[in-house]
């Protein structure tokens, strides 16, 4: 007689054998897909706002473009991201220099930094400048100003697109956009639209075109704003 053989019990798997051994927890296990998932996320939510910031410029350049005579060079001061001074390029096709205080830009354009006392340009180089929601970050208005009749010929044209609060809620937006830029430009300065008509006049622009602009025109920055086109009219000697 053969002795009784008895089952031998197998480990099932992702069981251990080893004293001490234990499970993986389940946060464990689900942890590694919910990281993709979170980092796919991060990812698809960085193009859409890549995408939307430079949809917002090619936008702006067109509507800039239908004011500006093609073949103009232009100066875009605080150039910012440079989509629309690239953009801008194309739709002139001439040459859109921009200028801003930081070291670099991300687009592809003829970039040169500003020293926040004279532009990197020599006298009348330019044939209109633009100016999108930068000359409330100016701490000294008038250097900027004298700045942009040193590069224009007679009849040059400047670009203006600037916040003007209307009510609480532009008040409150305009508030928390001056929180985030001052450590870097300093305070702002929001005007009313005829606080921005006498500035021009004094400088002796006269205004050819001013219009209101949409709120949510941009939904990351809701608040009134405004457009304006500048011919200089005074001799130069009047700054």
């Amino acid at each position: 007689m053969f002795p009784q053989s008895f089952p031998i019990s197998r480990p099932s798997p992702g069981s251990s054998s080893e004293p001490g051994a234990q499970k993986r927890p389940l946060f464990d296990l689900l942890r590694e897909p919910f990281d993709g998932l979170i980092h796919g996320l991060q990812r698809r939510w960085a193009r859409e706002r890549r995408r939307r910031k430079v949809g917002r410029a090619y936008d702006m350049a067109l509507e800039i473009a239908r004011v500006i005579p093609r073949g103009s060079d232009v100066l875009d001061v605080g150039c910012g991201n440079g989509y629309i001074a690239h953009n801008l390029s194309a739709m002139l096709g001439t040459r859109v220099v921009g200028v801003d205080v930081m070291k670099t830009t991300e687009a592809p354009i003829d970039y040169r930094h500003y020293d926040r006392t004279s532009f990197p340009v020599s006298d009348q180089s330019f044939d209109a400048v633009l100016l999108c929601y930068v000359l409330h970050h100016a701490q000294d208005t008038p250097v900027v100003f004298n700045e942009i009749r040193r590069i224009l010929p007679d009849n040059g044209l400047a670009v203006i697109y600037e916040d003007v609060p209307q009510n609480w809620w532009d008040k409150g937006i305009c508030f928390l956009h001056n929180q985030q830029w001052r450590a870097r430009t300093g305070n702002c300065t929001f005007r009313q639209p005829r606080e921005w008509r006498a500035l021009f006049n004094s400088f002796g622009f006269e205004i050819v075109s001013e219009r209101r602009l949409s709120r949510w025109r941009n939904l990351a920055h809701p608040v009134a704003r405004r457009f304006y086109l500048l011919k200089i009219t005074e001799l130069r000697s009047c700054k």
